[in-house]
């Protein structure tokens, strides 16, 4: 028991208390003396106030609910009656205030944020789809992190709607095909059927029937080259479907085109044939030189130095490469025999300017792992449960995890497979999904602990697998029942070269201790004669689990891949950068790559299934670059990367030029740029002035009101109220139906955010009869309250006080008898 004091400066009372003790004392040497001070001492102590607190746990009866019915346009597909049911039910048995989102903008997010952290719980019936305001995931967060359970309540869909989207960019290139994806949702996930045509400048270029599904449907469809510059506009449309549709307006998606000469390219190469010199020529006015350029190329939107050695350029050649990047050129360098660590690019002025070092990567990929995962009851009994979860994903969190392949297995009374096999963790979206499905686990409702069945769904994850095999086991323990049965198959994983590892989470359950007092989890690992890998934790403690890196000697790969170069499947680490959003690298591999470390701050986004950097990008200055650390796909000595140059996986290629190029618009001028919008959602307007000139802009004829924003840059915020094509002094500008209308049905993505804050996802039925119990359930809170100790001690104080009373009265009366005995002798 903690105490503390309220009025510690009391205690400099005992002071004066202490000095007229001992002054008394030398004149009376009396026990009195000490008696009287040990009560003053009491009293001091009394007027200081002591004080401890009390852990106590708090249940609200009739907890404070906040129910938010969504009530906006998009909704219409739902009983309108659902939330004022519930509201109706909730408000007869607790305290609820009703809040109703309408019109044709849900801010759900704002709603949530407005209401978290307020003693509150937050009752959401609504489709989740959020178009305004917050971001609805970071308002869920929030909640979580205040401690607001958010349930979420499903209402159920009583007729279908379709929208239609057409994704892709707006600035196209002349002559160039263009692709764009027409995106078909609907709210259900029945079985329609949909007309569509596609018009390009008014002009019908395509139509055909469509059998849907599933919730979303994805066209591909690849444009004719516009062979004339400015404003194009393209639009598609639905219709004859069959199944329900309850709204038209989100029927038609218009597309604004502005169509732009090529961007001009400078590629330095001595391999004029090569498959990426036919790459960039097909799709830029690219310049190509053996040497390097000079000056001209300030006139290119990107410098590509191909497979150049370091001694191609002077010093003062490299300083004129790096002022052209500082001042926003971009610059891709091609790997090969005479590039990076084969180039002498190691510690030269042209690595200050590139994303990596060449040497090779401190790590390499290859570790395969297993965590399992102890779910079962006694993990709720004991209080182990979150420390079991939170301790798998701080080992997901490892830095060295990041190129593993990861796997995850729940065991209870049964045991499943939770990941669905290994998942790599080299993409951040693996990850995320991975941690979701951890945190989300329940413990099953047996009470068997079945860790050899754990061991036996590992094993088969693991056979035929090559690299580093680990296995850690999260448990609080309690593996008696199934322990001789899970020692065999832990057996046999060692003898398979599996490094095993068990994190045991103590708890005072007594059946994790077998009859010579010795953990069961401690047991299992003695046997197998690995206990330095056991690690006890206690609850609230984090596992120190280290993994060394998987390193490869330069000299040793070197060797190896100059004997067989194997053949290096590629992976997409940042799939949601603008250069390989689009790509799908599944199929594609490469036979050689240069050795490199990717910079702090830089950004990898393709790397073997080894982990070897191949794609890595930063900024420098403002200008852009890429370390493209394999061939251009032709090199006679390598041809490293043929594969990349063919078919769908060029668009690797064009992604990383287009990335570099950065704004493809020539720096001449007056140029535009505004992105298509929806009606009532307002569009930034951007003008640069290149040229000397007065800025003038009219939409649709009437003139818009610019504001000076930086040097030569004007800008202006337009929201034209009606839908189609507008024009802005040439340059075109889409308006489409109102955001609300974009995403129809459930909005599934939230469900995991919902679930981490507390709460649950019902139906209407289910939240009548199970909504309030779970309220009252997440109402329970631990409150430290504070409990005086000032009464204990006045009583201390007050009992020794009678105490010395009576003890003298005691001896007075003794004496008195004495006295009076030897006066009657």
């Amino acid at each position: 028991m903690n105490v503390a004091l309220e009025s510690p400066e009391m205690l400099l009372l005992i002071i004066p208390v202490v000095i007229a003790g001992f002054y008394l004392l030398r004149k009376t040497k009396t026990k009195l003396v000490e008696w009287r001070m040990l009560v003053a001492f009491l009293l001091v102590l009394a007027l200081a106030a002591p004080y401890t607190t009390v852990t106590q746990t708090i249940s609200e009866e009739n907890p404070s609910l906040v129910l938010v019915q969504d009530q906006t346009a998009s909704m219409g597909i739902f009983p309108e009656e659902t939330g004022t049911d519930l509201y109706q039910a909730l408000t007869a048995d607790t305290p609820t205030t009703l809040v109703q989102l309408t019109g044709e903008k849900t801010s759900l997010g704002d709603a949530v944020t407005q209401y978290s952290g307020l003693g509150n719980q937050i009752v959401l019936v609504t489709d989740g789809n959020s178009n305004s305001g917050k971001d609805l995931t970071e308002a869920l967060r929030f909640a979580k992190d205040a401690d607001t359970p958010v349930y979420l309540v499903q209402p159920e869909l009583e007729t279908n709607d379709l929208s239609v989207e057409i994704l892709g960019d707006k600035t196209v290139v002349v002559n160039n095909k263009n692709e764009v994806e027409i995106v078909v949702r609907q709210a259900s996930e029945q079985s329609v059927s949909y007309f569509l045509e596609i018009f390009v400048d008014g002009e019908l270029i395509q139509s055909r029937q469509f059998m849907q599904d599933a919730r979303d449907n994805t066209i591909s469809i690849t444009l004719e080259p516009f062979t004339t510059l400015g404003a194009h506009n393209m639009n598609v449309r639905i219709s004859d479907v069959s199944g329900g549709d309850l709204n038209e307006v989100n029927n038609e998606f218009y597309k604004s085109l502005y169509v732009i000469p090529k961007p001009k390219l400078t590629l330095v190469t001595g391999e004029t044939g090569s498959p990426l010199a036919s790459v960039l020529s097909n799709l830029y006015e690219v310049s190509i030189v053996n040497g390097y350029p000079g000056t001209n190329i300030a006139d290119s939107k990107v410098l590509v130095l191909d497979n150049q050695f370091i001694d191609t350029f002077s010093e003062a050649e490299i300083k004129e490469i790096k002022n052209y990047v500082s001042n926003g050129g971009g610059l891709i360098v091609v790997g090969g025999n005479r590039a990076y660590n084969y180039g002498s690019y190691l510690n030269s002025s042209l690595e200050e300017v590139l994303p990596v070092i060449s040497k090779p990567s401190e790590y390499k990929g290859g570790r395969n792992l297993v965590l399992l995962l102890d779910v079962s009851p006694s993990t709720t009994a004991h209080g182990t449960q979150g420390d079991i979860l939170s301790n798998a994903i701080k080992i997901l969190e490892n830095d060295n995890m990041k190129d593993a392949n990861v796997g995850v297995i729940a065991f209870g009374n049964a045991a499943y497979d939770v990941s669905n096999g290994f998942v790599f963790m080299g993409l951040p979206q693996n990850l995320a999904v991975l941690e979701e499905k951890i945190r989300t686990l329940t413990p099953t409702n047996q009470t068997e602990t079945s860790l050899d069945q754990g061991l036996g769904i590992t094993k088969q994850m693991i056979e035929g697998k090559d690299g580093e095999l680990d296995v850690i086991i999260i448990s609080d323990g309690g593996i008696e029942d199934s322990y001789d049965q899970s020692l065999q198959t832990a057996q046999t994983l060692k003898d398979m070269g599996v490094n095993m590892y068990f994190i045991h989470i103590r708890s005072s359950a007594p059946s994790q201790i077998d009859k010579v007092r010795t953990f069961y989890a401690e047991k299992l690992m003695q046997e197998l004669g690995i206990e330095d890998n056991y690690e006890p934790l206690d609850m609230g403690e984090r596992t120190n689990i280290v993994f060394e890196d998987l390193v490869t000697t330069p000299g040793e790969e070197e060797e190896e891949e100059s004997e067989d170069p194997g053949i290096y499947p590629l992976l997409e680490y940042s799939p949601d950068h603008f250069i390989t959003k689009n790509v799908n690298l599944t199929t594609a591999s490469i036979t050689g790559y240069n050795q490199v470390t990717p910079k702090a701050g830089a950004e990898r986004l393709v790397i073997t299934a080894t982990g070897q950097p191949v794609l890595t990008t930063w900024r420098f200055g403002l200008g852009r670059v890429a370390a493209f650390t394999t061939d251009n796909g032709g090199n006679e000595a390598t041809r490293w990367a043929s594969a990349l140059y063919n078919g769908t996986n060029s668009k690797l290629i064009s992604g990383m030029a287009n990335w570099a190029i950065g704004n493809p618009q020539a720096e001449e001028g007056a140029v535009v740029e505004a992105l298509d919008t929806w009606l009532g959602t307002p569009s930034d307007l951007t003008l640069i002035m290149y040229d000397e000139g007065v800025p003038q802009l009219k939409l649709d004829g009437a003139p818009l009101d610019l504001a000076l924003t930086g040097r030569n840059t004007y800008e202006a915020s337009v929201s034209p109220d009606k839908i189609g094509i507008h024009d802005i002094s040439g340059y075109p500008l889409a308006v489409n139906y109102p955001l609300e209308y974009l995403e129809v049905g459930f909005n599934n993505d939230i469900e995991p955010l919902i679930l981490a804050t507390g709460g649950k996802i019902y139906t209407e039925k289910e939240a009548r009869a199970l909504l309030l119990k779970d309220a009252r359930q997440n109402s329970e809170r631990e409150s430290n309250d504070p409990v005086s100790l000032k009464v204990y001690v006045l009583l201390a104080a007050l009992v020794l006080y009678l105490g010395e009373i009576l003890v003298r009265r005691i001896r007075e009366m003794r004496r008195l008898k004495q006295s009076q005995g030897e006066t009657g002798a």
